[in-house]
């Protein structure tokens, strides 16, 4: 596989059980959408990419390991990019996890 399976699995378990949660393969990667709202990416090094909304931006980049989120040229307000390596403890990896989860849960299902 493309993504790392270790880090998906660590997410999974993060996420299992929640209520409206569909897992899909995109660009080489995956993410985990909350009632069609996407919450969490992760691309092929097993990074994360955590959907935090335009209020919730700033604030995530201020915590450790989380930058900007770039897509080709463009910043992607409103998602952080964490590194694996800030997500190694369960505790961290479900803090981040549960920031794209909350943020996904605000917007009204698709």
């Amino acid at each position: 596989m493309a993504y790392d399976e270790d880090m998906a699995d660590r997410v999974r378990e993060v996420v299992y059980g929640l209520s409206g949660l569909h897992e899909k393969k995109m660009f080489g990667g995956l993410a985990w959408m909350l009632d069609g709202n996407m919450a969490v990416a992760m691309g092929g090094g097993g990074d994360l990419l955590i959907r935090v909304g335009r209020d919730g931006y700033e604030a995530a980049l201020a915590e450790p390991g989380a930058v900007e989120a770039v897509m080709g040229t463009r910043v992607m307000r409103g998602w952080v990019e964490v590194p694996k390596s800030a997500c190694e403890d369960p505790a961290e990896l479900a803090a981040w996890v549960g920031r794209g989860v909350a943020y996904a849960r605000s917007l009204d299902p698709k």
